[in-house]
C-alpha cells in the first residue's frame, strides 16, 4: 500500500510540474511578425522631393506674364479703329491681343517680311496706300489715296483696323483728320487732335489738306461705322 501510495504522488507531481511548463511557455510564447506595410503608399516624401516641388511652386509663382508692348503713338480712334507709329517685334505681342482683322499701312516702302509673316499667321489683312514722308516744303499728300484709305476704315468689315505710318504723326494724323470731319468734328478739334500727336513737328501742310479736305464723295457709303453713325442721329 506504502509502495501505491508514493507511486501516485510522484504521478500527481510530474503531472502539476508538466501543466506549470505548459502555463510559462503559453506566457513567454513570442508574438508574431507584424505584417510589412504598403512601404510606396507611407514613405514620406524625402527633402530633395520638398526643396524641388517648393522651388518649382515658387517658379510658378513668380513668372511674370509676356509684357505687351503698345507701338509708338498708339492710340484708340473709335471702336473697332487704332492708330499707332510703324510696330516693330517687341509691339507683335500686344497687336495680337487686339484681335485686329486688318492693317492700314501708309508708307510707300516694302512692309518688313517679319511683319508680313505675323499678319499672315493670324489671318489679318494688309492695306498699303504709299503716301510719300517728304518735309516741307516739298510735301505732296495724294488726296486719292487718303480717300480710298478712308473707305477702307470706313467699312466695318475690316475692323478691328490699325492705322499707320512710320511715326505715326503726320500721314496717319492726315487719315485721322479727315476721318473726324467725316464725323462731323469742328475744325479746332481735329486740329488739336492731330497736334498731341504730332507736338512740335506739326506741319501747316497738312493742316491745310485737311481744311481743304472735301468729304462730299465720301457720303455715299453705308453708315455701319459706329462714328458715323452717331453723328448722323
Amino acid at each position: 500500500m506504502r509502495q501505491e501510495a508514493a507511486a501516485a504522488a510522484t504521478t500527481s507531481l510530474v503531472l502539476t510540474q508538466d501543466a506549470r511548463g505548459r502555463k510559462d511557455n503559453h506566457h513567454h510564447r513570442p508574438l508574431p511578425p507584424e505584417e510589412d506595410d504598403d512601404t510606396d503608399a507611407m514613405t514620406p516624401p524625402s527633402c530633395t522631393t520638398i526643396l524641388l516641388r517648393r522651388d518649382g511652386e515658387e517658379a510658378a509663382a513668380n513668372e511674370e506674364p509676356p509684357q505687351l508692348v503698345p507701338p509708338l503713338n498708339f492710340a484708340m480712334v473709335d471702336h473697332g479703329v487704332y492708330r499707332s507709329g510703324f510696330p516693330d517685334a517687341s509691339n507683335l505681342p500686344f497687336l495680337e491681343s487686339l484681335r485686329l482683322r486688318s492693317v492700314l499701312y501708309l508708307c510707300p516702302e516694302p512692309y518688313p517680311e517679319a511683319n508680313q509673316e505675323f499678319l499672315r499667321a493670324r489671318g489679318i489683312r494688309l492695306f498699303q496706300f504709299g503716301i510719300d514722308g517728304s518735309k516741307e516744303p516739298f510735301v505732296n499728300i495724294p488726296e486719292d489715296r487718303i480717300r480710298e484709305a478712308l473707305k477702307v476704315v470706313l467699312d466695318t468689315r475690316n475692323h478691328p483696323v490699325l492705322i499707320h505710318c512710320k511715326r505715326g504723326k503726320h500721314r496717319t494724323g492726315c487719315v485721322v483728320g479727315c476721318l473726324r470731319k467725316l464725323q462731323r468734328w469742328c475744325l479746332t478739334s481735329v486740329f488739336d487732335e492731330y497736334q498731341r500727336f504730332a507736338g512740335a513737328k506739326a506741319r501747316v501742310s497738312d493742316l491745310r489738306f485737311m481744311e481743304l479736305f472735301d468729304i462730299s464723295s465720301l457720303k455715299h457709303l453705308p453708315a455701319s461705322f459706329s462714328c458715323w453713325e452717331r453723328s448722323t442721329e
